[in-house]
């Protein structure tokens, strides 16, 4: 009898789960909120200044910003670019691991119209 009132009780609440809120603790961070990994922002970008510093949720890099290409680790201290710029960086895994593969954004589009 336990199990049917359990399945009972989780179907129930099952449709209440996904319209509790937006917005998590730990998922769906605004900028400025502090976070341990970039899925955890809005953004995508989980942003530190330095290494001693605390990271937070940062938009994107927008066009002529400097950016980071991709981040082994989740955090960044240049934010990738925005949707459909691509960030013009060593993509090294050297660069990866030192975090020192810093670029500029750049639009795609624009080299291939020269």
């Amino acid at each position: 009898v336990l199990p049917a009132c359990l399945l009972l009780a989780l179907l129930l609440l099952a449709p209440a789960l996904p319209a509790e809120h937006e917005r998590g603790l730990v998922v769906n961070l605004e900028t400025g909120e502090l976070c341990l990994q970039s899925i955890q922002c809005k953004s995508g970008c989980c942003h530190r200044a330095n290494g001693l510093s605390l990271a937070r949720c940062a938009p994107k890099a927008a066009e002529s910003q400097e950016c980071s290409p991709k981040s082994i680790y989740g955090v960044y201290y240049k934010c990738p670019c925005e949707r459909g710029l691509t960030c013009d960086a060593d993509k090294s895994i050297v660069g990866s691991i030192t975090n020192s593969n810093f670029g500029v954004c750049k639009d795609p589009q624009d080299s291939s119209r020269r």
